[in-house]
């Protein structure tokens, strides 16, 4: 898949709220890789210098130099940062006249239906700058009124007097014909050629207005931003000596060129997480474990994803921004393909405080890496969920992150003291209280992903990885009932591991509406045709010649219902004996979901669908490895442990020196350069065959 370099090396490196990770793999002469990771610092104010920081980091312990790698793969949060924080371009949506507060009437639904005060969330282009056009299409395309190209120009004309930086062109039925939005784009294009703009018909060709309007708005929204950072990070590289192709991760999960990324943004917005759920499902891959649960804590967040049968979870909607924790509705509604995952603010930089009853609260406001946990002494003044690790005996002041960066204890006992004080508490028990809400919080958001997708955690293993996921991975575990958990090897970097599993891929969805009683076969045929050509040339660009696989999807739903169910496609011109077997197959899925179909009824379908990617490669089987002896602590810490809040000496094992067949009892840990594994009390820690720690309990 990769274009050869002097060394065939990739390197891939992940953006987070508190550190940017690195990870660099070269094949070796026995067949396999090597790797080497890093763990800098992100800098906020320009993110690109922490990249570049931590390329050189990685490069020099790898002893390569830019001319040595082939490929370069890149995933970050500023999309999603920009939109949370509100701190994107000034944009106007450009819509049909009578249509500009679709924005903000949503589906007018409430996600909590008892709450007098409620606060829903507001648009990302204020009313002032959505602006009304007379255009009119109807349901099937066909022009009803012409576009008025006189009111297109005096927008124009309101747009530069307000200092406009983007634009959002949104009409409706566009998806159906795009002709007056793009005609309406070669106007402004004419009139004011350097401003951005976005087309709903090409960020989400697909039906519903809100979404589509806000998914296109929210896409002119960061596309300034994303386009400046993607430019400064590529000139960077080139000064540094790089030649090879940079690739973005995108939230479903697959890797496209800079130039779909530039344009299409908005694709980004979980690109980071999407990496760690790829990360997790090779992994469940080479251990033949068809379901677990993918636990990523970083420094901001914690993400937790379900993988069956070594597959993430997918869905064409997410929201970004939500106002009410964990309930659906309360966000801004993007229309893309994105791994489905449950997102919170519990992560090591998440900020500890006493709320107006008296309560420990965490999260989801973050020290983020500037100024940073107290314990760091870059200035920060609030305890986090690493102060509170640090003061429970969990990490070494003077080894964590490598050695890198020294921690004070001191300042940890300081911020708690400060922020948890009127709980007339000592600083250590405050932490114990931290670190239990935290540990429950990340638990809860897994009971909730699971009961939302009609899963159980019976069977299930965790795989824990992040900078905090070893850490805390196997006191969630405890609470959400699972007894296997795993922590891979470079579990510290995971997400930036998992860019480098992911294929080359691109999701192309549009609306064609299709009923099974007057099916139109060749229109369908014509339409997939040229979704599967329109994908197959944007992974063409990154393929490199590997094989493509291709899967095709139609999302479908009984005639007067609100909501569609995916149904696959074979991937071949449809002839009449498909329709019928398409039809059945949406009765069997839907009565998987319902018990039974509904007979007599016609089937409509909506939209569909079709992914082109590069192949995924199997790994070959894990080969079993004999008992071997179990290593010898390189120290011991006293540990409070958070079931019982009795304090112990825990030894501490280096797990570079943990041989494959090694087995330690908890309680324990064991540490490593970017993170390090909590064994409990009752937990078993043995390394496998692949250098993967398994705990059981």
């Amino acid at each position: 898949m990769a274009a050869k370099g002097v060394a065939g090396a990739r390197l891939a490196a992940d953006i987070g709220g508190t550190f940017t990770d690195l990870a660099l793999e070269c094949p070796d002469d026995q067949g396999g890789s090597q790797r080497w990771t890093a763990k800098v610092l992100t800098t906020p104010a320009a993110p690109e210098k922490g990249v570049l920081e931590g390329i050189r980091v990685v490069l020099s312990r790898a002893g390569m130099s830019p001319a040595d790698i082939a490929i370069f793969i890149h995933g970050t949060t500023l999309a999603t940062n920009a939109v949370i924080e509100r701190k994107g371009a000034k944009t106007a949506l450009l819509t049909t006249e009578g249509f500009r507060d679709v924005l903000a009437l949503g589906n007018e639904s409430r996600y909590d239906q008892y709450d007098l005060n409620i606060t829903l969330p507001q648009p990302l282009v204020p009313r002032r700058w959505r602006l009304p056009v007379p255009e009119r299409l109807d349901n099937e395309g066909k022009v009803l009124l012409p576009l008025d190209e006189g009111a297109v120009r005096q927008a124009v004309s309101f747009m530069r007097g307000e200092g406009i930086e983007s634009l959002a062109i949104g009409f409706l039925h566009a998806f159906v014909n795009p002709v007056h939005e793009r005609r309406a784009a070669e106007i402004v294009r004419d009139e004011w050629p350097e401003l951005p703009i976005s087309l709903s018909s090409e960020v989400s060709p697909e039906m519903r207005e809100w979404e589509r309007f806000s998914t296109t708005a929210a896409n002119a929204y960061v596309q300034p931003l994303m386009a400046s950072y993607l430019h400064r990070l590529k000139l960077g590289l080139a000064e540094a000596g790089f030649g090879c192709p940079l690739f973005l991760m995108l939230s479903g999960g697959g890797l496209t060129t800079l130039e779909t990324a530039a344009r299409f943004p908005i694709r980004l917005v979980e690109s980071g997480p999407a990496g760690g759920a790829i990360f997790s499902a090779h992994v469940a891959r080479q251990k033949g474990w068809d379901r677990v649960l993918s636990f990523d804590m970083g420094g901001t967040t914690a993400k937790v994803c379900l993988i069956d049968d070594y597959a993430p979870q997918t869905a064409r909607t997410f929201e970004v921004a939500r106002i009410g924790r964990f309930k659906k509705g309360s966000g801004l509604p993007l229309r893309i393909p994105v791994i489905e995952m449950v997102e919170i603010g519990a992560g090591g930089g998440s900020i500890a405080s006493v709320d107006a009853l008296g309560r420990i609260q965490v999260g989801p406001e973050s020290a983020g890496a500037d100024p940073g946990p107290a314990c760091y002494g870059r200035g920060g003044t609030k305890p986090a969920v690493t102060d509170a690790n640090l003061l429970l005996g969990r990490y070494d002041p003077a080894s964590f992150a490598g050695g890198t960066l020294s921690l004070h204890p001191d300042r940890s006992r300081e911020a708690m003291d400060a922020a948890l004080g009127v709980l007339e508490l000592e600083p250590e028990m405050a932490a114990l209280g931290v670190v239990e809400v935290v540990d429950e919080n990340m638990a809860n958001a897994a009971r909730v992903h699971a009961i939302e997708s009609g899963k159980g955690y019976d069977g299930r293993a965790v795989i824990a990885f992040g900078g905090g996921g070893p850490v805390h991975g196997y006191r969630v575990a405890e609470k959400i009932g699972v007894n296997r958990l795993l922590v891979p090897s470079g579990a510290g970097v995971g997400s930036a591991i998992g860019f480098l599993r992911a294929p080359v891929g691109y999701e192309v969805v549009r609306s064609l509406y299709q009923r099974f009683r007057t099916f139109d076969r060749t229109a369908v045929n014509a339409l997939l045709s040229d979704m599967s050509a329109e994908a197959r040339r944007v992974v063409g660009q990154g393929s490199f010649g590997a094989p493509l696989v291709e899967r095709r999807v139609a999302y479908m739903r009984y005639v007067g219902q609100g909501h569609e169910i995916a149904v696959e496609l074979p991937v071949k011109v449809l002839e009449v004996g498909d329709v019928g077997n398409i039809r059945a197959a949406y009765d069997a899925a839907y009565a998987g979901f319902y018990d039974r179909p509904v007979p007599g009824s016609d089937v409509e379908i909506l939209s569909f669908a079709v992914t082109v990617a590069t192949e995924v490669d199997t790994p070959p089987p894990v080969a079993e490895v004999d008992a071997a002896p179990a290593p010898e602590p390189i120290r011991h810490q006293a540990v409070r442990d958070t079931a019982t809040g009795k304090v112990s000496d825990w030894p501490v094992y280096d797990r570079e020196v943990f041989a494959p067949g090694a087995e330690v009892n908890g309680p324990c840990i064991v540490a490593e350069a970017e993170t390090s594994t909590l064994v409990g009390p009752g937990w078993t820690c043995r390394m496998d065959g692949l250098g993967y720690l398994e705990l059981t309990r």
